[in-house]
């Protein structure tokens, strides 16, 4: 089966500028379950769901479907890092507890990657899923991003990208729903992480590839004349939207 791959040639990219998750989610997620022993992160990319489970599993598996995604991935001897697509794993039916997929959902064959949640989930086990949407930031910068967002690089989003402006609200998800609190990731940027940032997205890459040329190059200008001092952080945040479903029992 072929997979949409639209990160592994940005890997390092993808893995120095993408924001970090909240500690409060995964402490969350771990409450949700009856037993702490096994955790799956789908779709890991460099394992940053994968390092936050392993504080409250005993044994955490992290795939992805890139080589290149894996390569760069957080080592830590709790968890094992294997090159998997999502639909079809190595791991055996109904050995896992807990199974995440963070920023990820819309990229699977849902009807199949559901079947394998099926088999290797325990019974009343969990699937956590969630996307986080459009960054919020000082309301001076905030039209900028949305112009590079939607007018830029936006003709070079895939079209699963609709998925996650939805919230997830409109996604597949036939599993008997837990009614999950709302979260959402904080940090600060300085001028050139927040660049980094935004050329971190596939469809900035994609845009790259076509115009052999970057897209931040149209904005930054701009960006630095609002910015003020460029080493000043600003706050950032994003909302997450959370979906978790429980296997019958």
């Amino acid at each position: 089966m072929n997979f949409k791959d639209y990160f592994s040639n940005h890997s390092t990219t993808y893995a120095k500028f993408r924001p970090q998750y909240p500690p409060e989610l995964f402490d969350y997620l771990s409450q949700v379950v009856a037993v702490r022993d096994t955790a799956w992160d789908c779709a890991t990319g460099n394992g940053q769901a994968a390092i936050s489970l392993v504080p409250f599993f005993q044994k955490v598996w992290a795939t992805d479907a890139s080589a290149q995604q894996i390569a760069q991935a957080i080592a830590h001897p709790q968890i094992t890092y294997s090159v998997a697509q999502a639909e079809k794993t190595h791991f055996e039916p109904e050995s896992i507890d807990l199974i995440t997929v963070a920023q990820a959902l819309h990229w699977f064959n849902l009807p199949e990657f559901y079947l394998e949640v099926n088999r290797v989930l325990k019974p009343g086990g969990i699937l956590a899923v969630w996307c986080y949407s459009f960054m919020e930031i000082d309301p001076e910068i905030s039209p900028m991003i949305a112009r590079y967002y939607s007018e830029i690089v936006g003709p070079f989003w895939p079209p699963e990208r609709k998925l996650i402006e939805e919230e997830y609200q409109n996604i597949n998800f036939p599993f008997p729903q837990l009614a999950a609190p709302k979260f959402k990731i904080e940090t600060a940027l300085n001028l050139s992480e927040l660049i980094g940032y935004l050329e971190s997205w596939s469809s900035s890459q994609r845009y790259f590839e076509q115009y052999q040329s970057l897209g931040t190059d149209l904005i930054k200008a701009s960006l630095a004349e609002i910015w003020g001092d460029p080493h000043q952080r600003k706050p950032i945040y994003w909302p997450i939207h959370l979906k978790l479903g429980a296997k019958d029992l």
